[in-house]
């Protein structure tokens, strides 16, 4: 297909078409190097470059500062869900998990095979349709971490401010919405994210680690499940993502380009809003899961009258050029993810198929 359609998917998902065409012209060979960016060793000084390129991106975009280190990993969010707990919760053995979510449940499973976990909070009475309010927190000042995610791909939900947890470290699974604002990396002890929504493609993990606690990775660890490790070797232990990593590299080039994490924030803003209207227009057509003040900027969700009629709307819409908006098969409905590369003229025009579906099923 010469064109290209909308995708909606939850991820592997949307990147910006600048960094695309780039990464096309360099897959042949890179520019005076005569191989392609996916045979280059990770040992080469042209990798070197695109490390530093990444990690400076990174850097600058979320003014981290060098008492943190940035790691590229391996295994997925998935995979912090277990080195997270065994590398943080010695010698407390306890940690706070603020529920909200499929994904924050999974990361709950994998700390109760290290210590105790204190359920802070938890929404899945309500269908995960809201974050819970600061005074509804119910966190233990002992404990090793607080854990969090930022971002609810599944349900629609959002963080929009970090819980206040004290002088407890913080610790964010921002897998869906890293890059989507500016943060205050200073308020974290820990930020993991799976590349594949904002940062690149699939096979990478970003982990940002307040250099402080590494002191807690004990050496009893599997030394690839020691954050000592990865730090030590600068990511290069093992073969990193080459790829993945270079492509992080281009979207951090390309953030800045447009402005930085500022722009982006404004424009993910006026593409939800460009749906979220259509939604709430609706007379009751169109319902979203998730509350006003918990909606995601990132993933849209929402339901027809019926779940015949949203198959119709499914099947229309993917005829039309709109992939991916099929709900997740544990809720269902629809899910519209408009993650940062999703261009701004693709919300105009689902809202525009959405009013003309409702105009012609009403």
């Amino acid at each position: 297909m010469e064109k290209r359609i909308y995708n909606f998917s939850a991820g592997p998902a949307v990147l910006p078409e600048e960094v695309l065409l780039e990464a096309q012209k360099d897959l042949f060979a890179l520019p005076g190097v005569g191989m392609s960016v996916l045979e280059i060793s990770h040992r080469s000084k042209i990798f070197d470059k695109i490390f530093a390129d990444a990690v400076e991106g990174l850097r600058s975009l979320l003014s981290i500062g060098e008492n943190y280190s940035i790691l590229f990993l391996q295994g997925g969010a998935s995979l912090q869900f277990s080195m997270v707990p065994l590398n943080l919760m010695p010698p407390q053995n306890k940690a706070d998990y603020i529920v909200t979510g499929s994904w924050s449940k999974k990361a709950v499973k994998e700390a109760k095979r290290v210590g105790t976990v204190n359920i802070a909070a938890s929404t899945e009475e309500e269908k995960f349709k809201r974050i819970p309010k600061q005074e509804e927190l119910k966190l233990d000042p002992g404990a090793a971490y607080v854990h969090f995610t930022s971002n609810n791909t599944i349900f629609g939900t959002q963080w929009h401010a970090e819980p206040n947890v004290g002088n407890v470290p913080l610790v964010c699974d921002a897998s869906s919405d890293i890059l989507h604002k500016k943060i205050n990396v200073n308020k974290y002890a820990l930020i993991y994210a799976g590349a594949q929504k904002n940062m690149g493609p699939s096979g990478v993990t970003v982990v940002i680690i307040r250099k402080g606690l590494l002191e807690r990775s004990q050496d009893s660890l599997h030394t690839m499940l020691n954050y000592k490790t990865h730090v030590e070797n600068g990511s290069l232990y093992n073969t990193p993502s080459v790829f993945g990593i270079y492509i992080i590299a281009l979207v951090t080039k390309w953030l800045k380009n447009i402005g930085g994490l500022d722009a982006m924030y404004k424009l993910n803003k006026e593409k939800a809003a460009v749906i979220y209207d259509c939604i709430d227009s609706s007379g009751g057509f169109y319902k979203g899961h998730a509350e006003k003040d918990s909606r995601s900027l990132m993933n849209i969700t929402f339901n027809l009258p019926a779940e015949e009629l949203e198959k119709k709307f499914v099947s229309e819409a993917t005829a039309a050029g709109f992939d991916g908006l099929k709900g997740h098969r544990s809720v269902g409905g629809i899910r519209a993810s408009i993650y940062n590369a999703f261009p701004k003229k693709g919300a105009d025009d689902l809202a525009n198929f959405m009013r003309d579906f409702q105009k012609r099923n009403s």
